[in-house]
């Protein structure tokens, strides 16, 4: 699958730029689409593949010395547009150019035009279940082979990186930094940092204000504020004099607030440049300063220098008084242990041995004395020490000096030293510089020569890829032509028959004009049989040339396998040809808009890595229908999603345990199931003959459920749910699918004997009618018609064989995510289609007749699915829910009235002579 990040130039003037986007390559079109993101549904746009060429440029020397890939690549369309993309890589770039050129060559040679029908798959895809899997050809493509052998000899290995495929949709959008974002980010990392130290320490309570002309100041300060900044100015003014016994109070924050005036105002600019001579030495000042700032500049490095020495005096003094503390303490825990000590051992002990410790004591207190006078001492010798060092350091200035004074005296001497000698070697010089001269030369010369050969490799790549694309455009161009030729003599074909058409016609309604008062048959009829006859003639192969230029509006099987056209009832096959030609139209019309394809195969693509979970995004999509190539995947999901529980709790093989189990056993089930497996969908022919392959997987699942439910066993109407999931589904996903439907969607005993939970949703369907659509439910009153003698059917095996094939596998996507609702909410919308056209019926025969078929004459299914889904709304699942529980209680006691009648009639019929004969018809099929 084609598909990933790429860089797309778009935008005006000075917001013109590369812009991250998640491109998609839709094979039905031929389109490449861009999305804002993995996750994103509508496309912003699509670029038309078909009939665009590509180009690329080699990048300079200077260029790929700096660093630039340069992968970027033009798309040139027909009317002009060009569209710049830029890969993340020049190896991706590669492979993007040769995927679009083989899509585009795939494309272009496909000569059947059907299999570029949304309606099928869009590339040769690989099915694994169901029975459509079997009729699932790949496209047709022109054999031209000596274009395929130039193509394959200039082609470009190449293979994608981690950025391109279904898996770069779970890694993030690569970032294209510019220089103008780059400033500012750092600009305002600056800021960001600075403002963090103003509101550290002490003067956290402080807020910063900052201004468009580029100033800041401080807002007032707190009288706390004030104090705490005056004594800090004393105590600096304390370390500065050298004085000791000092604390650390002052804040981390190393500008210095005190000497900051009241309400001043200082340049953003210079509170910057300090931040960042502060926070990285290695920083250039001239960033922010020119002229003269240099003057600036090293004003504030003397002060960084001296409040760094103040600040190692600082932490100097803190060692010292951290020391203190902890001598103190120990001295604090020392004397508490020995209160505690004396107070527990003054019971029962001798004054002999106390007095001793008092002593031992006072020995101690002596030395911790003497230590103390020691540490003094060592102190004032520290502190001479350091005065020698100051006066070290001074001696060390002046030598300083004195070896400055000796330096400059040597450099005289040392240029008078070189002015002598360079007049004594002018002649070796000489030489040696020509010989230098050479070596750089030849340096320079190799260097050249590499960076040829690197140019030479690169034109090399693009002179095969733009010939490549010159022989494509060309082979396309003559295949192009080609089909125009093949189209002017088809268009040529048609507008013949046509004519003829429009003359029979003519003749038709002339005929039909003028009456015929003879007895003799009209030549109208004979006109009119004609046109028939040519309208329902079968395609032959006795003229290939006719056959040739003859379009193929109508196949004989459509895509899920069910017959387009019947053989049988002459009227029925000319209205099913109708009908099918109409949804042809119908199909072409929706395939000029966006294909929701690529909307479920750029979901699809960012689920890849992620547990696909409910979501309004899904339901949405799987409400505008499930393409015919991702079904299987998203019924057996939509299945799992159902039945977790129920398969959890089950052994492995359990399907296959249940289906040896009834082949092996006496089934009652087995007798009815053989009798309708034929009658199941004869009109499709995965289940048209005994051996069908469908017939025998409808078989095993419907044994393998009759010995689960032995209660239900068999009903008439399991076998069509079975087949329909069949088409997309294998044996056991069909089999749990089976399960889903009965024991998780549908009430209890809608599917037994009784049917009691069908009858009771016709009620709850009469209460939504009055409801939702008050005027064709008064209308169907008036005439007495009862309309659930239809609608039954619909419920029971939710619309099958009731609505045309496209229409009911949307309803069988939503059913299988939503559950029963759908099935109202279809039901209503099909009458709310048709109501005016109801309406209008005055007798209550024509109402039922029109109600037996109007549902085949809807085609439109974006049509049926905006009333179903947003017409009808609100229609909350609870409201069924109580309904339902209503009329199962009126519903269970009309059928206990009904065997209470029952009973009466068999206990009269023993006591009445005249009534023994009569047996009912349960009675005459035992």
């Amino acid at each position: 699958k084609l598909c990933g990040y790429l860089q797309k130039l778009s935008g005006k003037g000075p917001l013109r730029g590369f812009r991250s986007r998640w491109f998609v390559f839709d094979p039905r079109r031929c389109y490449l689409y861009y999305f804002k993101g993995p996750q994103e549904a509508l496309p912003l746009g699509h670029l038309d593949i078909a009939s665009a060429c590509f180009s690329y440029h080699q990048p300079e020397a200077g260029a790929a010395a700096a660093g630039d890939e340069a992968a970027a690549f033009e798309v040139h369309s027909p009317n002009g547009a060009v569209a710049v993309l830029k890969a993340a890589t020049r190896q991706d770039m590669t492979y993007w150019l040769q995927e679009l050129q083989q899509k585009r060559w795939e494309y272009c040679n496909n000569l059947d035009a059907a299999k570029r029908d949304s309606r099928t798959s869009p590339t040769p895809s690989d099915f694994s279940k169901g029975l459509v899997a079997k009729d699932n050809p790949g496209s047709i493509l022109s054999q031209n082979a000596s274009a395929e052998r130039a193509r394959n000899i200039l082609a470009v290995e190449t293979s994608p990186t981690d950025l391109v495929g279904e898996q770069a949709a779970s890694q993030p959008a690569p970032v294209q930094p510019s220089a103008i974002n780059f400033s500012l980010k750092q600009w305002s990392t600056e800021i960001k940092n600075s403002m963090s130290s103003l509101r550290k320490g002490n003067n956290e309570n402080r807020k910063s204000v900052f201004y468009t002309t580029e100033e800041w100041e401080l807002l007032d300060p707190t009288p706390k504020d004030l104090e705490d900044s005056i004594a800090l100015e004393e105590k600096r003014k304390h370390l500065a004099e050298g004085s000791k016994g000092r604390r650390l109070t002052s804040s981390a924050f190393p500008f210095d607030f005190g000497r900051i005036p009241h309400k001043t105002r200082r340049p953003l600019k210079d509170m910057i440049g300090t931040s960042k001579n502060r926070n990285s030495s290695d920083s250039s000042p001239t960033e922010w300063y020119s002229g003269n700032g240099n003057k600036l500049v090293s004003e504030l490095q003397l002060k960084y220098q001296s409040q760094q020495e103040e600040l190692e005096k600082l932490k100097k003094d803190l060692l010292s008084q951290k020391e203190l503390v902890r001598l103190l303490q120990q001295t604090v825990r020392s004397s508490q242990y020995d209160k505690y000590f004396a107070s527990r051992l003054c019971e029962g002990v001798p004054k002999d041995k106390l007095e001793l410790l008092h002593q031992k004591d006072d020995q101690i207190l002596g030395l911790n004395n003497q230590l103390e006078k020691l540490n003094l001492e060592k102190d004032s010798l520290q502190q001479e020490v350091k005065n020698l060092k100051c006066k070290v350091g001074e001696l060390n200035e002046q030598l300083g000096m004195l070896m400055e004074t000796i330096q400059a005296k040597d450099e005289v001497i040392m240029k008078l030293s070189r002015q002598l000698s360079e007049c004594e070697d002018s002649t070796s010089s000489q030489s040696g510089a020509v010989n230098s001269s050479v070596a750089t030369c030849t340096n320079k010369e190799l260097q050249e020569l590499d960076r040829l050969k690197d140019n030479l490799q690169g034109y090399k790549t693009q002179n095969k890829f733009l010939n490549k694309e010159i022989l494509e455009l060309s082979a396309l161009r003559r295949n192009a032509e080609a089909r125009e030729r093949e189209w002017q003599a088809k268009y040529t074909s048609l507008e013949a028959k046509l004519c003829q058409i429009e003359s029979k016609y003519l003749i038709l309604l002339q005929e039909m004009k003028t009456p015929v008062c003879s007895e003799e048959q009209s030549p109208a009829r004979e006109v009119i049989t004609q046109l028939l006859e040519d309208a329902l003639k079968a395609e032959t192969s006795e003229q290939p040339e006719q056959a040739f230029f003859k379009p193929h509006l109508v196949s004989e099987y459509d895509i899920y396998g069910f017959q387009t056209v019947p053989e049988d009832d002459e009227e029925e096959k000319l209205v099913a040809k109708s009908r099918a030609l109409d949804l042809r139209s119908l199909s072409l019309s929706e395939n000029r808009e966006i294909s929701t394809g690529v909307k479920w195969e750029n979901y699809l693509a960012s689920t890849m890595n992620r547990e696909m979970m409910r979501c309004v995004e899904l339901k949405n999509l799987i409400r505008s229908g499930i393409p015919h190539e991702h079904r299987s995947k998203m019924w057996k999901w939509c299945v799992n999603l159902h039945i977790k529980k129920f398969k959890d709790s089950t052994v492995p093989g359990y399907f296959q345990t249940l289906l040896q189990n009834a082949l092996e056993k006496q089934n009652p089930a087995s007798k009815q199931i053989e009798l309708d497996l034929l009658r199941t969908l004869p009109n499709n022919k995965h289940y048209s003959s005994p051996t069908s392959e469908g017939i025998q997987k409808l078989r095993n699942v419907l044994l393998a459920f009759s010995w689960r439910n032995p209660d239900i066993g068999y009903c008439q109407g399991l076998n069509r749910l079975v087949a329909i999931a069949l088409l997309y589904l294998e044996q056991e996903d069909a089999f749990w699918c089976l399960v889903t439907i009965v024991e998780v969607f549908m009430p209890r005993d809608y599917y037994t004997k009784t049917l009691l939970g069908s009858q009771v949703d016709q009620r709850v369907f009469k209460d939504l009618m009055s409801e939702k659509l008050p005027r064709l439910h008064a209308h169907f009153e008036q005439y007495k018609v009862d309309y659930t003698l239809i609608t039954f059917n619909w419920f029971l095996v939710v619309f099958v064989d009731s609505v045309v094939s496209d229409i009911l596998f949307k309803i069988w996507d939503s059913f299988l995510y939503e559950g029963p609702k759908v099935i109202f909410r279809f039901a209503l919308a099909l009458f709310k289609y048709k109501e005016e056209e109801i309406l209008k019926l005055q007798d209550s025969m024509s109402i039922f007749k029109y109600l037996r078929y109007f549902t085949r004459t809807i085609l439109d299914a974006r049509k049926l699915t905006g009333i179903a889904f947003g017409d009808l709304n609100p229609f909350p699942l609870r409201q069924i829910r109580n309904r339902r529980t209503y009329h199962l209680e009126k519903v269970r006691l009309e059928l206990t009235e009904l065997e209470a009648i029952r009973e009466d009639f068999l206990r009269e019929r023993e006591t009445c002579v005249e009534k023994r004969d009569l047996i009912s018809d349960d009675e005459e099929d035992s």
